[in-house]
């Protein structure tokens, strides 16, 4: 009798420690996955906040002008400014700003 009970114990004991690896395995996985998620969205957040911060100020942007373009930049006014499309073979040109204008 005591064999039996002892024989059935340790079966008990294995098959806890099977489902109980089993879940851990799968729980390692899921943060395994998040892990790799956010490592990604980290690395966007960072390319977002460079171009922000960096690239898009205004102050950035004349000082890349000045230092890259020299004088190949120059202002122009938005309403010179054309919008083209093609419509049945045929090319329509309209005022940007009135586009601008529409949309607001």
């Amino acid at each position: 009798m005591k064999k039996i009970i002892l024989i059935i114990s340790i079966f008990g004991l294995i098959l806890i420690t099977a489902l109980v690896k089993n879940s851990t395995k799968k729980i390692e996985d899921k943060i395994f996955v998040t892990k790799n998620n956010i490592r990604s969205l980290k690395t966007a957040l960072g390319d977002v906040l460079l171009e922000y911060n960096y690239l898009s100020s205004p102050e950035k942007l004349l000082q890349y002008q000045s230092q890259y373009f020299e004088n190949d930049l120059i202002q122009k006014d938005i309403t010179a400014i054309k919008k083209i499309i093609e419509e049945d073979n045929r090319l329509i040109i309209t005022n940007f700003n009135k586009q601008l204008e529409n949309n607001e």
